[in-house]
C-alpha cells in the first residue's frame, strides 16, 4: 500500500506540476474578484476528476475522445486569455480598474474544470497504462492519493496568489500576465499535441 501511494503520489507531481502555476494566477484573480476561491477549487476538482474518469475508461478499452482531437483542448484556455487580453487592451486607459469583468470570471466555474481538462489532456495517456495494469484497490489508493493532492495543490496555490507580497509585486501586470498564461497556455498544447502541424498539412 505504501508503495502504491508513493508511486501515487510522484505520478500527480510529475504530471500536475504545471497546475501550480495556472492555480497560482486563477487565486491572483480571484483577489481582485474575478473569480469567488471556491469556484477555482471546484472547476479544478470537476476538471481533474473528469480526467481520471476518462482514463479509466480508457483504460478499460473505450476511447472517448480520438487521440486526434485531444489537442483541441488547448483552443479553451487560448480563448479566455484572447478575451482576456481584448478586455485588457479596451481598459487601458480607465483608471476603474476595480470593475474588472474578466474572461476568467467570464467563463465561471466550468471555464476553470476547461482549462484543467486541456491542461491535463496529456495527462491521461499516462493514467490510462497504469490504471490498466494496476489491480483495483491499487486504483481505488491512487484516485483517491490524487483527490487529496489537488486539495495540496490548491493550498499552496492560493497561499502564493494571494499572498500580499506576490500580489503587490504582480499588481502592475497582473492584466496582462493572467491573459498572456492563459494565450501561453493555449499555444504550448495546440503545438505540442501536433494540431498545429496537422492543420498547416492540410491547408497546404
Amino acid at each position: 500500500m505504501i508503495e502504491t501511494i508513493a508511486a501515487a503520489i510522484g505520478l500527480f507531481a510529475a504530471t500536475n506540476i504545471d497546475d501550480i502555476v495556472v492555480l497560482t494566477v486563477l487565486f491572483l484573480a480571484s483577489t481582485r474578484g474575478a473569480l469567488p476561491g471556491w469556484k477555482v477549487v471546484a472547476g479544478q476538482y470537476l476538471g481533474f476528476i473528469a480526467l481520471v474518469a476518462i482514463s479509466v475508461v480508457a483504460a478499460a478499452g473505450l476511447t472517448i475522445v480520438p487521440d486526434e482531437w485531444v489537442g483541441f483542448l488547448g483552443l479553451i484556455p487560448l480563448a479566455i486569455g484572447v478575451y482576456g487580453l481584448i478586455r485588457t487592451l479596451r481598459r487601458r486607459g480607465s483608471d476603474d480598474d476595480d470593475d474588472d469583468e474578466s474572461a476568467i470570471r467570464a467563463g465561471g466555474l466550468i471555464g476553470v474544470a476547461g482549462i484543467t481538462i486541456a491542461n491535463g489532456a496529456d495527462n491521461i495517456s499516462l493514467y490510462t497504462p497504469v490504471f490498466r495494469t494496476n489491480p483495483i484497490p491499487d486504483t481505488i489508493i491512487t484516485i483517491i492519493v490524487f483527490l487529496v493532492l489537488v486539495a495540496v495543490w490548491c493550498v499552496v496555490a492560493r497561499l502564493v496568489g494571494t499572498n500580499k507580497t506576490v500580489t503587490e509585486a504582480l499588481e502592475k501586470i497582473e492584466h496582462w500576465l493572467v491573459p498572456a498564461v492563459f494565450i501561453g497556455l493555449g499555444l504550448y498544447i495546440l503545438i505540442d499535441s501536433g494540431v498545429i502541424v496537422r492543420l498547416i498539412d492540410a491547408l497546404t
